[in-house]
């Protein structure tokens, strides 16, 4: 079983963001490569630091990891965030940390053990799609495959190392001020950070050597996933120009579609059945059916209009995996617009007589009593 990211950190869930910022700074610095050389401990540690950083430092990663934990970036179809994370990729997103912390002379904290830094790494933008669903999906789960165009590189693209910072993605400038020559460090203006530029665009290239191309991906869909929900994929946006980038990520919004049978309420289904006048004063057994297959559902007799009855667990599975829900029936009498004149004065005959009086027992809740036991 995966470790805690807050317990990783040793921070509470109510941190904030410069504490969890602080806590990952204070692990980095126990577990850094560069203070425990050989220690494949203290390394795996350092990576798991880092992971559980690049989750709690994000507010959208965050509230998904507090809801789902890490089952929210599990597969294909995860939410995002969350996988076991490499050196390279460490030192390419929370460089600035580790300068911070090591200086540019450190080998891991963004340079090398000579003073010189690496190139930032690029990180291509990220897709939405949207993706609609039904209810069986919902119910079900699963995966389901969209066809996407994404940016990458096009074919006889080729990169070169950049002429002015020579691949370090940054220029060190010598200025003249009243307390002598300074030196500063920035962002190389001709390769924005990456080390590289430009040197030839393959056939039918934008300006930074790519062009769409049409990919199939896998989308894993959680049970009891819900109307509006994002799921992120990993790896699967736009690629970054150069040969060293990060693909960006696709977000894909869930659309849930209504269904002609079926209203959905979080985790309950409501069901509207109608009876006849017959069947309510008499009793019956109908067959009715649920997301889940046909039963057989006994009415009492002088069932009244408006009775909501519960079937247990045949709801939607709910998204936190906190069992099922229910499917409420709600019983409607139906009322016939035309009788016949035999039918009509046998209700004229009995228009008064104490069984066809409205007498409510104690026990007879109201309409909006209802509605309150349903949403207590």
């Amino acid at each position: 079983m995966k470790k805690d990211y807050y317990e990783i950190l040793g921070i509470s869930r109510e941190a904030t963001a410069a504490e969890i910022k602080k806590a990952y700074r204070k692990k980095a610095i126990q577990y850094h490569p560069d203070r425990n050389p050989g220690d494949k401990e203290a390394e795996e540690n350092f990576k798991l630091a880092a992971e559980a950083y690049e989750v709690l430092s994000d507010p959208d990663k965050k509230a998904r990891y507090d809801r789902f934990g890490h089952s929210a970036f599990e597969g294909p179809g995860g939410f995002g965030g969350g996988h076991h994370m490499n050196m390279d990729d460490i030192f390419a997103q929370f460089g600035d940390i580790f300068g911070d912390i090591f200086g540019s002379g450190s080998s891991f904290g963004g340079g090398f053990s000579s003073g010189r830094r690496t190139a930032a790494r690029s990180r291509g933008t990220d897709l939405r799609v949207k993706l609609k669903i039904n209810l069986k999906d919902i119910i079900n789960g699963g995966t389901k495959k969209i066809k996407i165009k994404r940016l990458v590189k096009a074919p006889g693209t080729v990169y070169n190392t950049c002429h002015q910072c020579g691949g370090s993605g940054r220029v060190s400038r010598i200025t003249n001020t009243i307390f002598g020559r300074m030196q500063t460090t920035g962002t190389c203006n001709v390769c924005h950070g990456t080390g590289q530029v430009l040197q030839s665009r393959g056939q039918g290239s934008d300006a930074n050597g790519m062009i769409k191309k049409e990919d199939i991906v896998e989308i894993k869909l959680p049970k009891g996933i819900r109307n509006g929900v994002q799921l992120r994929v990993g790896g699967k946006g736009n690629e970054a120009p150069g040969t060293n980038g990060i693909p960006g990520d696709l977000i894909v919004q869930i659309i849930e579609e209504s269904h002609p049978k079926f209203k959905r309420e979080g985790n309950n289904l409501h069901y509207d059945l109608y009876i006849s006048m017959p069947e309510a004063v008499l009793g019956t057994d109908k067959i009715i059916e649920t997301p889940h297959g046909k039963i057989k559902l006994k009415l009492e007799e002088g069932l009244q209009s408006g009775k909501i009855l519960r079937l247990r667990n045949k709801g939607v599975p709910d998204l936190d995996g906190y069992g099922m829900g229910d499917m409420l029936v709600n019983v409607n009498v139906w009322t016939p617009k035309k009788l016949t004149k035999e039918q009509k004065e046998f209700f004229k005959k009995n228009m008064n007589h104490p069984n066809f009086q409205p007498t409510p027992s104690k026990e007879e809740k109201s309409f909006f009593e209802k509605i309150h036991d349903l949403f207590s």
